[in-house]
């Protein structure tokens, strides 16, 4: 992950702390930004994530994405740099 992405939720800003706090249907226990929101024991891709309550967050679900603080300012600067290594 580039240093000028942050994962967050987008409603309270809670920050994840590296554990397991979110379980897929099929049971398995897992740090969901690990794999992007794809269960590593069933391959299931979650798009919307909830922030955990148990964990001191405020329990809302948001879209996976939505997390990740920055991406879109990285991926600006990432096509620009592809742009610029294009040859003409």
């Amino acid at each position: 992950m580039p240093k000028s992405v942050e994962i967050l939720c987008p409603k309270c800003d809670w920050k994840p702390d590296g554990r397991a706090w979110w379980m897929c249907t099929c049971g398995h226990l897992w740090n969901t930004f690990e794999t992007g929101g794809r269960c590593p024991a069933c391959r299931k891709q979650w798009e919307e994530t909830q922030c955990p309550n148990d964990g001191g967050g405020c329990g809302a679900i948001s879209p996976h994405l939505d997390w990740y603080r920055g991406l879109d300012d990285w991926l600006i600067e990432e096509l620009e740099q592809i742009t610029i290594l294009s040859p003409a």
